[in-house]
């Protein structure tokens, strides 16, 4: 009797929580599916991101490319420099809605790009449902917190009752040459099942960028101690005027001693006071990276350096990869492959179970055969 009573409640729960939530886990999946090959897409229709290495030329220093930009586009403050590696251009950010796109061999303004493109609008659905920011982030983190209770309310109610042949066939195979309505019951019971691993990796990386309180869990729960996104403050005492030689200093340490790959690709930041801490971004790769922060005086590294990936305690790790391991980068373009059907199917379980939903509530009840009396 309890047993029955609890799988009701599932059923109901699952049921409404999935109207509640369907239409933003529909937005989440299509935009989802569409950032997953972002970086792809923009290397095929974004002429500007290349930069052909002329015979014997050697990438500029930042310093070089940041005075090359100030003249180019004089009243514009620069922020910072991406180098994005051989025969690619170098992205230099500035005080404006824009990103300058540089050759990093002659320092040559490619393109000035509008930040609001395509696939900033995409991501402004994924991230807070082109609602204000305040309230789009706690629609999107509570639409995939009762997501991730479906995941778990959902397997239960895909677990066979039986399990022989019929019970595994119906579970484990979809019946492409049945009605339409049992097809759709397939594509939600059985894609919900295959895709269920990744859609719930999607899902708990999805709530630790959403809530603290879920971040910190997590990370207690794999063994961290202390506050995972605390950073150490440091104040420094570095000689005005000298910004710009400590920044190729920085640049040349971490392309020459401390990347460990991908050593022509790295981000430097251009501080706007003598005390602030020289930023470098640098082992890029599959969605992970290695944040650094160097003292501007002795360009020694600081205590809030990030350390490479393999000398981080578990739990570090896992928050490390927490991007990677959201967006299907963490293996290269295999595992973005897998999660881009996965969040297509993510995206086809609201409908395909309001379907069911919809069959179930129009279904008319079968007439009861009741005996005609025999006439006397």
């Amino acid at each position: 009797m309890l047993i029955k009573l609890l799988k009701k409640l599932n059923a109901w729960l699952h049921l409404w929580l999935g109207l509640a939530s369907g239409i933003v886990v529909v937005v989440l999946g299509i935009t989802g599916c569409i950032l997953v090959f972002e970086q792809e897409i923009k290397s095929l229709s974004s002429p500007w991101l290349f930069a052909e290495k002329p015979a014997g030329g050697a990438i500029l220093s930042p310093s070089k490319i940041y005075q090359s930009v100030k003249t180019q586009l004089p009243g514009k403050e620069v922020h910072s420099l991406w180098y994005h590696g051989e025969n690619r251009s170098a992205a230099v950010t500035i005080n404006a809605d824009s990103t300058v796109y540089v050759n990093p061999y002659t320092a040559e303004v490619i393109a000035l790009v509008h930040h609001e493109d395509f696939f900033e609008f995409i991501d402004d659905g994924h991230r807070r449902l082109w609602l204000p920011d305040k309230i789009g982030k706690q629609v999107i983190g509570w639409s995939t917190f009762i997501f991730f209770i479906l995941l778990i309310t959902g397997l239960i109610l895909w677990w066979p009752k039986k399990w022989n042949k019929a019970g595994k066939d119906q579970s484990f195979k979809i019946k492409w040459k049945a009605r339409f309505k049992r097809l759709n019951y397939d594509l939600h019971n059985v894609l919900g099942f295959y895709s269920l691993l990744f859609v719930l990796i999607m899902a708990v990386t999805g709530l630790i960028m959403s809530f603290s309180w879920f971040n910190k869990s997590v990370y207690w729960l794999t063994g961290g101690t202390g506050n995972p996104r605390k950073q150490t403050t440091e104040v420094f005492n570095a000689a005005p005027g000298t910004m710009l030689k400590s920044v190729d200093l920085v640049w040349l340490k971490v392309r020459n001693t401390i990347a460990l790959y991908n050593k022509d690709q790295i981000i430097v930041s251009f501080p706007d006071e003598p005390d602030e801490a020289i930023y470098a971004c640098t082992d890029m790769i599959n969605g992970y990276w290695r944040d650094l922060y160097f003292n501007p005086s002795t360009l020694q590294l600081t205590k809030s350096a990030g350390k490479p990936l393999a000398q981080l305690a578990f739990a570090d790790q896992v928050r490390k990869l927490n991007y990677s391991l959201h967006v299907g980068a963490f293996a290269g373009l295999p595992s973005k492959i897998v999660f881009f059907f996965a969040s297509l199917i993510c995206a086809s379980l609201p409908i395909t179970g309001f379907y069911i939903w919809w069959g179930k509530k129009k279904k008319k009840p079968r007439r009861k055969n009741i005996p005609i009396p025999l006439k006397a």
